[in-house]
């Protein structure tokens, strides 16, 4: 059964749809018999890096997330939540998860008005590398984006895809079982349908 880690960061009910819509079975949960029976994790979110941490903590998820993955348990983490994948972020002060080697960084133009932040709408995604969760099928990929911070990762070989925004940001990236997209697959429809069907085939 894949677990929704219902965090109170938004987009949770979106994503269980799409979930539905691509044959998959889910259930939304805080509670830790559900995510220790979970056979894959989705960690959604909206909002402010702190936040997300603290909201974690709060449930007293964030060191079980930590070990289910580490322990070899598909986890996706969308928006937020592949942020919260990272050891940290510009936004905030607080430590992420650490289970992808990459920081946050805000987006940072040459000419302050030649693009607007965040980055909001429609945008393609090139795939670098092809996994389970992605694959290059020389097709153009739109997905929808919100956010204001991008990932800036240390090892190359977990950068899934690239998007352009005034300058190339990994939009995508993984490690062995753990994923992240800074897109909304949820909102992005038959392409997001696609990502969210490899996901729950895996």
């Amino acid at each position: 059964m894949i677990v929704i880690i219902n965090s109170g960061l938004g987009n949770i009910a979106s994503v269980w749809n799409m979930i539905r819509k691509v044959g998959g079975q889910a259930i939304i949960s805080d509670q830790k018999e559900d995510i220790l029976k979970a056979s894959k994790l989705i960690l959604p979110g909206v909002g402010a890096f702190d936040h997300g941490i603290n909201q974690l903590k709060s449930l007293d998820l964030l060191s079980l997330i930590h070990d289910q993955a580490l322990g070899g348990i598909p986890l996706l983490g969308i928006c937020l939540g592949m942020q919260l994948l990272s050891r940290g972020s510009e936004e905030g002060n607080l430590p992420g998860l650490g289970l992808i080697d990459a920081e946050f960084h805000r987006f940072s133009f040459p000419n302050p008005c030649q693009l607007r932040v965040p980055h909001v709408g429609w945008n393609i995604i090139k795939v670098k590398k092809t996994t389970p969760l992605l694959v290059d099928n020389q097709e153009e990929q739109r997905f929808y984006f919100t956010h204001s911070y991008h990932a800036v990762c240390s090892r190359e070989t977990d950068i899934l895809t690239y998007t352009e925004y005034g300058y190339a940001f990994p939009s995508s990236y993984a490690d062995g079982n753990i994923y992240g997209v800074q897109f909304h697959p949820e909102k992005s429809h038959r392409f997001g349908m696609g990502l969210m069907k490899n996901f729950v085939e895996m």
